[in-house]
């Protein structure tokens, strides 16, 4: 009867190691995401830094209007560019300015995806210590079967 009971608080303690594993593959997918979406974002400035370095006053561009539909225009000004500067600000800079504010814009995104992508190794590092012990548990409570069986093997044969 005391086995039994053992096992089944290693089968309770295996079901909440399971629980903990679960809840940090969901915690670390949320995390990837996040860092395709600034990814995302970091080619969008890539593009946008390359358009400002190669485009000049009187280059034809085609703008996006939504729903897939464009348009054609033309640049009047290429020191007229409008930067969104967060919280709903934007700001009208020349080129080069412009093209420095992305540049700061993509480096804020890179320490992000670090910071991001350093949470990610320490939730697999706990990831690999609690199937380790979820390892453990299950060859200690596989160990406690067979010793088991062997005392019932035992007990038949003494019959």
């Amino acid at each position: 009867m005391m086995g039994g009971g053992a096992s089944g608080g290693g089968g309770q303690q295996l079901q909440q190691l399971q629980q903990q594993l679960e809840a940090l593959d969901s915690e670390i997918a949320e995390l990837n995401e996040e860092i395709a979406e600034l990814t995302t974002e970091r080619s969008e400035i890539d593009e946008a830094i390359e358009a400002l370095e190669t485009l000049d006053s009187g280059s034809t561009v085609q703008v996006p209007l939504g729903g897939d539909a464009y348009l054609r225009a033309e640049i009047q000004d290429i020191d007229e560019v409008i930067v969104s500067l967060g919280g709903g600000y934007a700001a009208e800079q020349d080129q080069d300015t412009a093209v420095d504010s992305l540049n700061l814009k993509q480096e804020a995104i890179d320490e992000e995806i670090d910071e991001l992508e350093s949470e990610i190794d320490e939730l697999e590092e706990e990831a690999d210590t609690l199937e380790e012990q979820a390892q453990a548990i299950q060859q200690r409570m596989q160990q406690q079967q067979m010793q088991q069986m062997q005392a019932m093997q035992g007990e038949e044969d003494s019959e």
